[in-house]
């Protein structure tokens, strides 16, 4: 007796079948209303995920090392083309530059000296040449000897001497003058280096360095980034690569602020990641102030028209985790199991479990005819 009338449901309490979810699991003879299960072209699309990045993105570093003196900025502000970013300790490099102007101080009074003398140098030579040329014409007339002859000639020679070396001496300082200049060329330069500058507009995105810290080349301090001219970078599998190319016009979203946009694509990195298969795409995106770097957002491809299968959303009825369709076979209705995929307005595409030309049971206040 218990075996029997547990067989016929009476022990098993709190208990709803899938029939009983979609109703007491009776179909009606004739529904109310009945919709057409349609054939549909569809625009196909495929959507790559992306992130908003901006268009150029740059590491500050120093180019010399020092102390960090001051960091002038903060994360988010916004900063100008030249505007200090921070400073460094100068005061080895004001050394130097005061080391290399007292440098070339030195090699202008050496030049000076090489001057005056080369005109010594000159003068001695004019002289001696006059008394080579006077004992010469001595010699001639017999009023020399030539033991003075020789005196004179020496003494020519050694003026001679004396004038080229006044002259090497003045090329000498006019190359030290020249090697100091650069000297402090390059000392103003490294002092230059102690005052760090945007190179361009834009954002402060990180702080990495604080007074106190040694900068050095190599060593990051800040990033700045673009904010005004931002990018959507989206991975785009292999597969529908070739519908994508530099210039092609596609639609973006970017789900946070619900916005939806036209995108060109600015680039296509031409090597894809050989793990994930994937290439990455960057499309230029709107001038909008409420978009920031690093925002979710997506680039639909647009692939084709396909035909689907539909039904109105309202013929899909939950039978447990199962979506069901009751439909009209011959003069009885049953109830269908069916696997549905994307929506469209008030219709639902059907995957499997129909052909789209059947007629289903609706509800609603409305009959949607075929």
């Amino acid at each position: 007796m218990l075996l029997m009338l547990y067989m016929g449901g009476v022990l098993t309490v709190n208990k709803i079948g899938p029939a009983d979810k979609a109703g007491d699991g009776k179909l009606p003879a004739v529904p109310p209303l009945t919709a057409a299960a349609a054939v549909q072209t569809v625009n196909e699309s495929y959507e790559a995920i992306g992130t908003v990045r901006p268009r150029t993105e740059s590491t500050v570093e120093a180019q010399i090392s020092a102390r960090v003196e001051e960091v002038l900025v903060k994360p988010g502000q916004m900063v100008t083309r030249g505007a200090t970013l921070v400073i460094l300790d100068d005061r080895e490099f004001r050394s130097r530059l005061a080391r290399a102007e007292e440098g070339l101080a030195a090699a202008k009074a050496r030049r000076e000296q090489a001057i005056q003398g080369l005109a010594a140098a000159r003068a001695r030579l004019t002289q001696s040449e006059a008394a080579h040329n006077r004992i010469r014409a001595y010699v001639r007339e017999e009023a020399a000897t030539l033991q003075d002859m020789e005196k004179a000639e020496a003494a020519f020679l050694q003026a001679q001497a004396g004038a080229r070396q006044a002259e090497d001496a003045i090329r000498e300082a006019e190359a030290g003058i020249k090697k100091a200049q650069n000297f402090i060329e390059e000392a103003r330069i490294s002092l230059g280096y102690t005052k760090i500058a945007a190179h361009e507009d834009g954002q402060v995105a990180k702080r990495i360095v604080e007074p106190g810290d040694v900068a050095m080349p190599g060593k990051p301090l800040l990033v700045l980034q673009t904010i005004n001219s931002l990018r959507l970078e989206a991975i785009i599998s292999e597969a529908h690569i070739q519908k994508v190319a530099p210039g092609t016009r596609l639609k973006g979203t970017i789900e946070a602020l619900s916005l939806s946009f036209d995108a060109t694509v600015e680039e296509l990195i031409p090597a894809g990641d050989p793990n994930t298969r994937t290439f990455l795409v960057k499309v230029a995106l709107p001038s909008d102030a409420r978009i920031f770097p690093g925002m979710f957002g997506r680039v639909i491809v647009p692939l084709g028209e396909i035909k689907v299968v539909t039904v109105p959303r309202n013929a899909i009825t939950k039978v447990g985790q199962l979506d069901t369709v009751i439909v009209k076979t011959a003069d009885t209705w049953k109830r269908v199991l069916v696997k549905t995929g994307r929506n469209w307005a008030d219709r639902v595409e059907v995957l499997s479990g129909l052909t789209g030309y059947e007629t289903v049971a609706v509800s609603g206040e409305s009959r949607d005819v075929r």
